[in-house]
């Protein structure tokens, strides 16, 4: 214990020159980079989609964002970033894969590891803004003649976050310390990857370590949505 609050995680039973801190801060920050950029991603899509879906209920154009969200989470990570590197990669030679520099590098394994999370966001989205449109006060803000865009995002976006800041606490936790298929499809130095290595060769002290790290990124994550919940609902501060 007293190695842990000095940063000292222990040697690692398989890679002798190196301590599990040395590499938890080597491979975290490549995990945490593609973690960041895959929520960006998530959040860019899903906002955009379920706000379409849920205005336009019952019509086309939410069939179609209903599909593309089924795509999203039906496909897995293996199956999605080998079509993507096929199609991207080696057919039309437009992105990299298989290197972690460069923009062009980047793309491929932000789309694979973001794909889920954005339709999972957007069907929630979707579900917590249907309920709110049907709410008492989204009918007064119309009949006081309110703008459409104003009641939407205003009224009825603000009042549906809560859930989907409920749900980005343990996502953030999880995109930032790697995905293990993303990262050993693409070939990137990540922490994810290094931890599925470990479990093959038991390697416990760097298990233990990546866990760990895990649990704190999680712990503080969830800390900080309880903090966003009062700036997106005031009136939790009087609880």
């Amino acid at each position: 214990l007293n190695g842990i609050f000095r940063g000292d995680l222990g040697p690692s039973y398989k890679y002798l020159d190196r301590g599990v801190s040395d590499i938890v801060a080597e491979t975290f920050p490549v995990s945490a980079l593609l973690g960041i950029f895959a929520l960006v991603f998530a959040l860019a899509f899903s906002f955009p989609v379920g706000i379409c879906a849920a205005y336009y209920h019952s019509s086309w154009t939410d069939r179609w964002c209903l599909l593309i969200a089924t795509l999203g989470i039906s496909l897995p990570h293996f199956i999605l970033g080998a079509l993507l590197i096929w199609l991207f990669s080696i057919q039309l030679g437009w992105l990299q894969a298989g290197r972690w520099e460069g923009f062009t590098s980047v793309v491929l394994p932000t789309v694979t590891l973001g794909a889920a999370p954005a339709a999972y966001l957007s069907y929630l989205l979707r579900s917590t803004l249907l309920e709110t449109l049907a709410e008492d006060f989204i009918r007064t803000a119309r009949a006081k003649g309110l703008r459409e865009s104003a009641v939407l995002l205003k009224h009825a976006l603000n009042n549906s976050l809560i859930p989907t800041l409920t749900v980005l606490g343990p996502l953030f936790a999880a995109l930032i310390t790697g995905s293990f298929v993303v990262e050993y499809i693409f070939a990137i130095p990540g922490m994810g990857r290094f931890f599925i290595t470990a479990v093959t060769d038991r390697d416990y002290p760097l298990i233990m370590g990546v866990t760990l790290v895990y649990t704190v990124i999680l712990v503080c994550a969830n800390l900080l949505v309880d903090l966003f919940y009062s700036l997106v609902d005031p009136r939790i501060k009087s609880y």
